[in-house]
């Protein structure tokens, strides 16, 4: 099935490819500056959830832009669930971290999260009843319910999050892409994103976390990646990770 949106063409998956193949990536912001990721491969199975985890400036978020289409590459592959990254916008969300967005925009909370759908309806066309009736449920769901009218600037830290967060549910995609969802957040947020994740989990969902909490990776993710200098240092199940997590950061 073909589905056009913005001018990109949207195509099926194909049938049991992984949520990401990488191979040989290649990223670099300009001709001045070295490499944000050098040489990365990395395949992650579908219906996983993995933390993404590294020094700060060791390419965490140029990974997850790269895989969202925000973030060119010059060279290598990359393929969600078989196809190119340009072929999954619908199939793909993407949790900014916190201060890339402008909170002093003036949109209310219910209209913040149903922006998550424009993916599906277009930016021009008026949301139906199912959009509408996912947003409140969504709502309900992160109890930002009694918040929802107002605007997004007089949120708390952690309601903000949760926004962001409902705007990425809503979507409705087969992989999410999070990252720092964690960061300065009060220990309720948390416990609700890390119950979302394993319920968005059990329904085949993928996601995919970047983090600097490695507390509890053992209990909350299947995987974990570590990126070191812009490349994947180590891909391997998280209770292995547990185990030795020093040798196999090097």
């Amino acid at each position: 099935m073909f589905l056009n949106y913005s001018g990109r063409t949207h195509v099926d998956s194909v049938p049991d490819a992984p949520a990401i193949e990488i191979h040989d990536l290649h990223v670099r912001y300009d001709a001045k500056q070295g490499e944000a990721l050098s040489g990365v491969s990395v395949t992650i199975p579908a219906s996983a959830r993995v933390a993404l985890i590294g020094q700060n400036g060791a390419g965490k978020s140029t990974l997850l832009k790269t895989l969202v289409g925000l973030q060119p590459y010059s060279s290598g592959s990359v393929l969600i669930f078989g196809r190119n990254v340009r072929a999954c916008h619908h199939r793909v969300a993407y949790l900014p971290q916190r201060g890339e967005i402008d909170w002093r925009f003036p949109i209310s909370v219910r209209r913040f999260v149903l922006t998550g759908r424009y993916v599906h309806i277009g930016w021009l066309r008026q949301p139906k009843a199912h959009d509408l009736a996912l947003v409140e449920q969504t709502l309900e769901r992160l109890n930002l319910a009694s918040v929802a009218d107002r605007l997004i600037s007089d949120l708390s830290g952690g309601q903000q999050q949760r926004a962001l967060l409902g705007r990425a549910i809503v979507q409705e995609s087969e992989l999410l892409l999070l990252d720092e969802p964690f960061n300065n957040i009060d220990p309720e947020t948390r416990l609700l994103i890390t119950r979302i994740v394993a319920e968005l989990k059990a329904l085949g969902r993928t996601i995919v976390v970047a983090t600097h909490d490695l507390s509890r990776l053992r209990e909350e993710f299947d995987y974990v990646a570590v990126i070191h200098d812009g490349t994947i240092a180590a891909f391997t199940d998280a209770p292995s990770y547990a185990a030795a997590p020093a040798e196999l950061a090097l």
